[in-house]
């Protein structure tokens, strides 16, 4: 019988199979019977397992997990397309909350967990079918990554939401899932109540969301320090929680070993307060030597452990690592450091009779009398004669007896035999027999022209040097040192395939096939890292060391393949972009002529059989019309391009549709265009219609394929886009294409909106539910680009204003105004406190009970709104600062029946208060209108103000 996780993914693979239809058109699974059962028994499995993650990872692929904790998700209820942030844990039932905890904790765990590095399998006979089942399941697990990673912030809240619950939870058993699967009558609510399922103490879900937490933290420490402090605190926290319960209470199993040296990490990485104890923790001497760049005492640190070997060898040769990376990037004055070091690490090895490493061999390829001399005073000092054992003594005379061997320099030789530790070491007999090997070289050979000797005569076994030169491969940026590491690893074998050293080299798939197919090992090897490096450090936004890996591998494949030569200027191109993108384009700076010429070349070009990346057409369109070359775009790119490359084609329409703003409505054929392109992007055909249970996967299956790309591209676009009129544009037609099926209540303003048509024909086939989630990722996405721009602040609002959280709502209004008025001290524009605008605040305001707020935005609109303002007066149960609102207030009526309804219900000192604001001369209606304008505007000022200070 198959494992309990294995048949996880047999039910989860058998309930996602695509249908066929007789026209023999693939679909996807259908939502029948037989699925859901197939759905409910992997979820039945999971939780045999008592939803146990560390058993789940090991045994389960990351589509699979995905695949089991959305259908967890979605049988919890939790609400379909609603950010997980967004919701109140604690108002939920509470295994929907559990549910949201693990998918959440799954997330951060899978995004640490893809930044270890992953031993890389030995490729066995290629087979093209499971070639091509490995690819698809690797490019769904990228696909998945990216979006954890996207999400990683929000999963990160709501982990630190839970820790505030204080509260037992409650997971799904088997019973509870047999319950869920009931007719909706027959469960009486059974499974909501607070007792149904496996329970999970609050300080268990506390342990394991701190570990989880702790975690994440230290990995992201890697690129800002001061979030080890946070690492540190979760772990601590972990480690008292789990000696006050016992690890064995936890429904769930933590690696004691790794907390143990997380918390080690943590104690070396951030700062104590026990100066004392820190400085005499070698490890915490070591970090700060090398944040200092203090590598005398480094040194010295190493040279004192050499006698008490309390730093682990992994520790020892993580340090030289990294200090061969920095010497490797241009700091030449690191070059002897990492000689002593190395010569530190040879010693210890020598004397726990380990194998000299191979960077030794390499640094001593060329050896001096200042090198010998720092050997000898390592040797020296790592060894007490005195207490030492004859062991000890015996491995250090037969290293320098070895090294003597490995001179050709005799005057090199004669300093080694004639040190004091050398002569103590060796016994008289010993020595003559050196000096005789010495003297019985071959006389033919003449010691100053004989060739250096090569460290393949180091006495080391094969498999030794090919996994040392691989490490050194891995590590190297260096395009000429890689090519020289490849002609010695296939100089010692010809049966291994290098470029499948490291599974973070990625090439894509449509170059891959090309290069692969080089028939010279040696050549297929060194074009395949040098792009997968190049590409890598691309990514990394490693522009320097990109260029001249790209470079290094175009100089290569010019002499023997024209296509691969296009494909390296091709990325050359976008590598350029880059670069400029990243940096003189930050300032403004429009980028060279050659450049744009270079963009439009490519667009243009028609070389047969060229692979072609999607990504560099949609970069090089991205390009052009944030550098607003709409000119070329609407009236001199080539018309067969825009027929056969969609982001062209879109590219077009919205250079088009800018260049039509703010034109009369007999010029928009464009927008119309521009329009239409959109609405069949966002239309979902008849085979794809939506489940009953409503359900919206992490990754969609089920996209359109009527429209010139799908809707997940169109996003992917558009969050390339910087120039702002470009980027309001599209938003406003997703703003319009959202307020076609909403009440008018819900409606999102935006600007530019009219262009757009008003209706469409066939309503039923819009995704609104994707429509709506893509509003809110491009306004977001349009705030990190400009956070000041009123109009994108008056969307965000809008949209959280539709979806009743009037907080955050009244939070972005009242940003919206602040920017566009230098915090109120000037007026806000009438176009963006529009009335409808000041009607939502006063909406936000009374559902928070916020009534005397609701009376003073009464005053804002063009006819203040007496009867809303007199109603919300009359709430005695106001959640504002009520009377110490009204100096805010100048329409007289309104303080008049302040003062009529405090009298009414006997409040003297209120009455008082709206009496005294009443008699302020500058509200007397005999003044001029002038007087009564300025006294209503610096009124609005303080009380927007005030409003801000409390909203912000």
């Amino acid at each position: 019988d198959p494992p309990p996780v294995q048949l996880i993914v047999q039910f989860l693979e058998q309930a996602s199979k695509p249908s066929v239809n007789e026209q023999n058109q693939v679909q996807p699974p259908p939502d029948n019977k037989r699925n859901r059962i197939l759905k409910l028994l992997a979820l039945k499995v999971a939780a045999h397992l008592k939803w146990d993650l560390d058993v789940l990872e090991k045994s389960l692929s990351v589509p699979v997990l995905n695949m089991l904790l959305n259908e967890l998700l979605c049988i919890s209820k939790v609400p379909p397309g609603t950010k997980h942030v967004d919701v109140d844990l604690s108002s939920l039932p509470p295994t929907t909350a559990m549910a949201i905890l693990l998918y959440n904790r799954w997330a951060i765990r899978t995004i640490v967990q893809s930044s270890f590095p992953v031993k890389q399998v030995k490729p066995g006979p290629p087979q093209l079918n499971v070639m091509n089942q490995m690819q698809q399941e690797k490019e769904l697990t990228e696909n998945i990554l990216k979006v954890l990673k996207e999400q990683a912030a929000d999963s990160i809240l709501v982990l630190e939401g839970a820790l505030k619950l204080n509260k037992d939870l409650y997971v799904h058993t088997i019973r509870t899932l047999d319950l869920l699967a009931m007719e909706p009558g027959m469960v009486n609510g059974e499974t909501e109540s607070s007792t149904a399922g496996l329970k999970i103490s609050a300080e268990e879900l506390q342990c394991q969301v701190c570990y989880d937490l702790g975690a994440i933290y230290f990995q992201q420490g890697s690129t800002n320090a001061a979030v080890h402090e946070n690492a540190k605190e979760k772990f601590f926290r972990t480690k008292e929680l789990i000696a006050k319960n016992g690890s064995s209470s936890l429904h769930f199993t933590i690696d004691e070993e790794r907390l143990a040296g997380y918390c080690q990490a943590c104690g070396v990485l951030t700062s104590s307060s026990d100066d004392a104890s820190q400085q005499a923790t070698p490890y915490s001497q070591i970090h700060s030597c090398m944040k200092s760049g203090n590598y005398q005492d480094l040194v010295k640190i190493f040279l004192e452990d050499n006698l008490t070997l309390s730093l682990p060898v992994q520790f020892r040769q993580s340090v030289l690592r990294e200090l061969f990376q920095k010497a490797q990037q241009g700091n030449d004055a690191l070059d002897e450091v990492c000689f002593k070091v190395c010569v530190c690490n040879t010693v210890c090895d020598v004397l726990q009779g380990r194998t000299i490493d191979i960077q030794f061999c390499q640094l001593f390829l060329k050896p001096s009398k200042e090198k010998i001399d720092f050997l000898l005073e390592v040797c020296s000092r790592s060894i007490n004669l005195e207490n030492a054992s004859e062991v000890l003594k015996r491995k250090m005379a037969a290293f320098l007896k070895n090294l003597c061997l490995g001179l050709e320099d005799l005057q090199l030789v004669f300093m080694i035999s004639s040190h004091e530790l050398f002569i103590k070491l060796l016994k008289d007999d010993e020595r003559k027999l050196l000096v005789d090997q010495m003297r019985k070289r071959s006389p033919r050979i003449n010691l100053c022209t004989k060739p250096v000797t090569s460290f393949y005569d180091i006495p080391a076994s094969a498999s030794v040097n090919i996994g040392q030169l691989e490490h050194q491969l891995i590590l190297s940026v260096d395009p000429w040192r890689i090519r020289q590491i490849l002609i010695e690893l296939h100089g010692m074998t010809s049966e291994r395939q290098f470029w499948t050293v490291s599974n973070k080299w990625e090439v894509p798939n449509v170059y891959g096939n090309v290069i692969l197919g080089i028939k010279d090992n040696l050549t297929r090897d060194l074009v395949y890292i040098l792009m997968a490096k190049g590409l890598h450090c691309c990514a990394i936004k490693d522009f320097v060391h990109a260029k001249q890996l790209f470079a290094a591998c175009l100089e290569l494949v010019t002499e023997f393949s024209p296509k691969l030569r296009q494909v390296m200027l091709n990325e050359m191109l976008l590598l350029d972009i880059y670069t400029h993108e990243a940096g003189a384009g930050v300032s403004g700076e429009r980028p060279p002529s050659d450049l744009i010429s270079r963009v439009r070349g490519y667009l243009e070009m028609r070389v047969p059989d060229i692979p072609l990346r999607q990504v560099i057409a949609e970069e090089c369109v991205a390009f052009l019309l944030n550098w607003r070359e709409n000119e070329y775009l609407t009236m001199q790119v080539p018309l067969p391009l825009v027929q056969t490359n969609p982001y062209v084609k879109l590219g077009q329409l919205l250079a088009a549709t800018c260049k039509e703003l703010p034109g009369p409505k007999e010029s928009r054929r464009t927008a119309k265009d521009l329009w239409e392109v959109v609405v069949q992007i966002c239309s979902v055909s008849n085979q794809h219609k939506r489940g009953n249970d409503g359900r919206v996967s992490l990754i969609k299956h089920r996209e359109s394929t009527l429209g010139i790309m799908y809707r997940s591209e169109l996003l992917s676009f558009i969050k390339k886009l910087r120039e702002p009129l470009v980027l309001t544009t599209i938003l406003s037609l997703f703003v319009k294409l959202h307020n076609v099926r909403e009440d008018i209540v819900n409606d999102i303003a935006a600007e530019h909106i009219s262009i757009w048509p008003s209706s469409i024909p066939n309503l039923q086939s819009v995704d609104f539910e994707a429509v709506a989630v893509t509003v809110k990722e491009l306004v977001s996405y349009a705030l990190t680009i400009n956070a000041n721009n009123h109009f994108w602040l008056i969307i965000q609002a809008d949209i959280y204003f539709a979806t009743n959280q009037y907080s955050a709502a009244l939070h972005y209004y009242l940003q919206a105004g602040a920017v566009c008025s230098d915090f109120f001290n000037k007026m806000v524009p009438p176009d963006v406190y529009t009335d409808q605008v000041i009607k939502r605040m006063i909406k936000c305001c009374s559902l928070l009970n916020c009534h005397t707020q609701v009376a003073i935005l009464c005053q804002f609109l063009r006819e203040v709104d007496y009867k809303t303002a007199f109603k919300a007066l009359q709430e005695q149960n106001s959640h504002d600062a009520m009377d110490s609102y009204y100096e805010y207030i100048w329409d007289v009526t309104i303080l008049e029946y302040l003062t009529y309804l405090h009298h009414k219900r006997g409040e003297t000192d209120k009455r008082q208060i709206a009496i005294k604001a009443i008699g302020q001369t500058e509200l007397n209606a005999s003044n001029p209108e002038e007087v009564l304008q300025l006294a209503a505007q610096r009124r609005k000022k303080k009380f927007l103000q005030a409003m801000a200070k409390l909203y912000f």
